[in-house]
C-alpha cells in the first residue's frame, strides 16, 4: 500500500510534514520531488499515479498549479475507471498567495484562479465514493491516515477471500 504525494511541487514544503507522520507510522509513500529529476523519472511518476492506492493532490496557493490542476482530472478518471479501491484526496486553494501573484503574469494568475474554481465546482457536483475534496492540508493528512487504515483492512479481508 502506497500513498502518492502529488500536487504542488516546486519549492513547496507541504510534503515534509506528511512524510514525517508517514515515517513515524511506517506508511509507504511516493514523493515525486527529487533534486536531480530527469525526464526518465516521468515514467516512474506515471506508474505511481496509475497504481498507488491513495493519491493526494493538494494545489496550494504557492504556484499557478496548472500542471497539478490538469493531473487532478486525469487521476480521478483513472481511479473511477480502473479501480474503485483507489482513493483520490484533493485540496485546491481558491486563490494564490500575494507572493505568488507578484511572481507570475497577471493573466496567468486569473486563469489559475478560474481553473481552481471550475475544478472545485465540478468536484463538488460529482458523487464518486473514492474522491474526497478537503479544505486544508491538515484535513488531507487526516483523511489519508483514515484511508490507509481502510486499505489495510481491505488487504486483510482480501487474504480471506483468496483462500476459497
Amino acid at each position: 500500500m502506497t500513498i502518492g504525494l502529488f500536487g504542488t511541487c516546486g519549492n513547496s514544503i507541504w510534503r515534509k510534514a506528511f512524510m514525517e507522520v508517514y515515517d513515524s507510522k511506517e506508511i509507504a509513500y511516493f514523493n515525486p520531488v527529487k533534486d536531480d529529476w530527469k525526464p526518465e523519472d516521468a515514467k516512474i511518476e506515471a506508474e505511481h499515479l496509475a497504481n498507488d492506492e491513495i493519491i493526494l493532490f493538494p494545489v496550494t496557493d504557492e504556484t499557478l498549479g496548472l500542471g497539478s490542476l490538469g493531473e487532478v482530472g486525469f487521476s480521478i478518471l483513472q481511479a473511477i475507471k480502473l479501480d474503485s479501491n483507489r482513493d483520490i484526496v484533493v485540496m485546491i486553494t481558491d486563490d494564490l498567495s500575494d507572493e505568488a501573484k507578484e511572481q507570475f503574469d497577471q493573466s496567468m494568475v486569473r486563469e489559475s484562479i478560474k481553473m481552481r474554481a471550475l475544478i472545485k465546482a465540478h468536484l463538488n457536483k460529482l458523487n464518486y465514493p473514492n474522491v474526497y475534496l478537503v479544505d486544508s492540508l491538515g484535513d488531507m493528512l487526516s483523511v489519508s491516515l483514515e484511508l490507509n487504515k481502510i486499505h489495510f483492512i481491505r488487504a486483510k479481508l482480501e487474504y480471506y477471500r483468496s483462500r476459497k
